[in-house]
Formats: structure tokens, sequence, C-alpha cells
């Protein structure tokens, strides 16, 4: 495997060293960015300002923004990533493989469905069947998923309930490949110990407390309130709870 190219939405602070990492490994890698260049600096409607990242999201690997001509241009509905390009474009790099991330848009499925059985598809999401539907949502999304998995070649699952989706929508085992989320263990790995003692002083978090943090935005969907309610129940005097965010 030689050429790959990578179609995903926009840059995301965790997906740029995964790319930066392919790249060193292999250089003959282009990402192609389909929400368009305006991405990069995207309005936060929670937060209610443009979000730009801290760390560098388009160094150290190949891409192109794709011009998006949707009306209403973004990715929470399918009509919001619009690519008349696209094809034309993944043609003239010339890859031996796609890995295409998520199929929820108009552009990425038209990709999916012009290269299947010329080049392998690689796909890469995280989504399970935990949520609960009524029957007849359940059956369309049955068919549905059926109808698009088949022109997958490669999944790539995060977890369990991910790998229990794509088997109940139709990929086979061999199909199957464990790439879970990551960090940049780089950034990461530097020692804080220091930092972390000094905030623990000034939070009155004791040596031996443990604290739990919550870290993203203050949000219904991704429900703190429920973590907090868990707390209170706790009712241990060594455990301290720390949110970290903003949002509603």
């Amino acid at each position: 495997m030689n050429r790959l190219a990578i179609v995903t939405s926009h840059p995301i602070q965790y997906y740029a060293p995964v790319f930066q990492r392919l790249a060193q490994k292999n250089p003959d890698i282009k990402v192609f960015y389909t929400w368009g260049e305006e991405s990069i600096k995207k309005y936060d409607p929670d937060f209610k300002k443009a979000i730009e990242w801290d760390i560098p999201l388009l160094e150290g690997y190949s891409y192109e923004f794709l011009e998006n001509t949707a009306p209403r241009p973004g990715t929470s509905h399918f009509r919001g990533i619009v690519n008349p390009s696209a094809v034309k474009a993944i043609h003239q790099f010339n890859p031996d493989a796609i890995l295409v991330y998520g199929w929820s848009w108009q552009s990425h499925l038209q990709i999916i469905r012009h290269f299947s059985g010329k080049i392998p598809i690689w796909f890469r999401g995280d989504s399970t069947c935990m949520d609960t539907l009524p029957w007849h949502k359940n059956l369309v999304r049955l068919i549905l998923l059926h109808w698009i998995y088949r022109h997958v070649h490669i999944a790539f699952y995060v977890g369990t309930e991910n790998k229990k989706y794509y088997r109940r929508f139709g990929l086979k085992h061999e199909q199957l490949r464990f790439a879970p989320h990551a960090i940049d263990n780089s950034r990461y790995g530097i020692d804080y110990s220091a930092q972390a003692n000094d905030l623990r002083r000034r939070l009155q978090i004791p040596p031996g407390g443990i604290l739990l943090l919550f870290a993203g935005k203050f949000e219904a969907k991704k429900d703190p309130v429920i973590l907090l309610k868990a707390f209170e129940r706790l009712q241990k005097t060594n455990v301290y709870l720390l949110f970290v965010g903003n949002g509603e």
C-alpha cells in the first residue's frame, strides 16, 4: 500500500497528530478536507464564538481543502457537505486506498459509492447500537447501513460496541481492524506533576485525595449533570469532582 487518500470533514485537534505520524511513516498520503477552508475557524453556537485551536492542525502532512458548495455548510445535516470536485481531486491523486471518516454527508457517501469496486474503501467511525429506536426506524437503519457498508473493504473500530455495530450491519470479522481513539503521547507525556500538585494545593485537595475531572462542553448531550448526581451519591470524603469547560 503506497498512496493513501484520507477523506474527513475538517481539521480536528485529535486527528491531526495521527495524520502527521502517518505521513512520517509514509509520506505519500493526502488528506482531503470536505467542509471547506472556512472550517479552520469554526463558529461554535454553544460557545458563541469562533474556535481556533492552539496546536498546529495543518503541519506535517499533505492536504487539500475541497470547495464546499452546500447552501448551508456544516456537519449537522446530510447536505451540509457537497463537493462537486471531490471525485476528480481524488482521481488526480491516484490513491491505492481511501480512508473515509463518516458516511452521513452527501459528498462522503458519493465518494464511497464512486470508488467502491475500483480501489479499497477503508472506513472509520465510532457509532454504536446502544441507542433505542422505534422498530420502523430500526428497520430503515438496518437496510440503509447494510447497503452502505457493502461498499466498505475494511472498517476500523474503536471499541467493543463499535465492533458490534459493524458486525450487525454486515461487515465480517476479517474486515475489521482495531484502531482505538488516540492521543498525542509526546504532548501528554510531559511531566506536569509540579503544576498538578500546585493546582491541587490551590483547590485545597489533599495529596491522597482522588480527583475526578470532567473536561468538555457543558451541554445536554454530554450530560455533565449525571456525573454530578453520581458524585453526590458516592458520599466519599476523599473524592473530589472538578468541572472544566464552558457552554450552556
